[in-house]
């Protein structure tokens, strides 16, 4: 029979909350290639972008009269950080997550030691549960070094200061800090459904490559059906609409309905991809 089934008997002394330590899981992710290649793109992008204005020279010269937070890149590390969240948010960050969340499940059945864990015996959703925390971990740790790397690459580039708002004015450093952590918050929120997608579309296939392939197409569908403005209001479902709203944020007066309403469509449909992750997966004929 193909079903691997969890044995009934108990030997003495085993705990299933002891089986797959979160320490050790993160260790193995930590240790693969993908996430050192991972780091180290992320880590490299503050650098090509202090680059990229060295050689442009000033960057208030292609917008016109209109004024945009990319206008501001230089004005001080914090203006520096907040411009490479900008840049990176609609589609880099999203391919951490997708990596750490499709990879995680899906790698395990591909090198056939899926079925060893689970005979260890590691429970179904004791594996599921160590894998997604230090999935959503890694993703969030991602998010975390990109604008603390540029922060310290802009601070040495271009000097500390306030944080420059475009629309005038300016926050100290205290607040554009403070402001920053929400941001990135906000971003990791806003990328739980990609997680989602990612991690159930792990559980279904055993190639890794299909489930972060599949989590960043549909994410990038529905960005290309956000830009559709003949759905109207229909567009206010898709987390895509949202994730720039935590441009809010970094006023002078900050505006909290926007990312109060994408965290709330994120996180719904992020539970629900989670729910049916778990529920397929307990399921599962494991093969491999």
């Amino acid at each position: 029979m193909s079903t691997l089934t969890e044995r009934t008997e108990v030997a003495s002394g085993y705990r299933a909350g002891r089986t797959l330590p979160l320490r050790v899981e993160l260790v193995r992710q930590l240790k693969r290639r993908r996430t050192l290649v991972m780091g180290a793109i992320l880590a490299a992008l503050p650098f090509v972008l202090v680059v990229a204005f060295a050689i442009g020279g000033d960057t208030d010269g292609g917008s016109g009269n209109r004024i945009n937070l990319m206008d501001t890149a230089t004005a001080s590390g914090a203006n520096f950080a907040a411009v490479n969240l900008f840049v990176s948010a609609g589609f880099l960050l999203v391919i951490p997550v997708a990596l750490f969340c499709g990879d995680t499940v899906a790698s395990e059945a591909g090198w056939s030691s899926l079925r060893y864990l689970l005979a260890a015996p590691v429970p179904r959703m004791r594996l599921l549960w160590s894998k997604l925390v230090v999935g959503l971990g890694l993703s969030l740790a991602a998010m975390v070094l990109l604008p603390v790397v540029a922060l310290a690459v802009g601070t040495a580039a271009y000097g500390w200061g306030p944080l420059q708002i475009p629309t005038g004015g300016a926050l100290d450093t205290g607040t554009a800090a403070q402001r920053l952590v929400v941001v990135v918050a906000y971003i990791f929120v806003s990328q739980l459904v990609t997680a989602g997608l990612a991690f159930w579309l792990s559980t279904k296939t055993d190639a890794p490559l299909g489930a972060v392939g599949g989590a960043v197409g549909l994410t990038i569908v529905g960005n290309v059906l956000d830009a559709v403005t003949a759905l109207g209001d229909w567009r206010h479902f898709l987390p895509a609409h949202w994730q720039f709203a935590w441009a809010d944020a970094v006023q002078a007066r900050p505006e909290w309905s926007g990312m109060i309403q994408g965290t709330a469509i994120s996180v719904t449909y992020a539970l629900v991809l989670f729910a049916l992750a778990f529920r397929g997966f307990a399921r599962k004929d494991i093969v491999s």
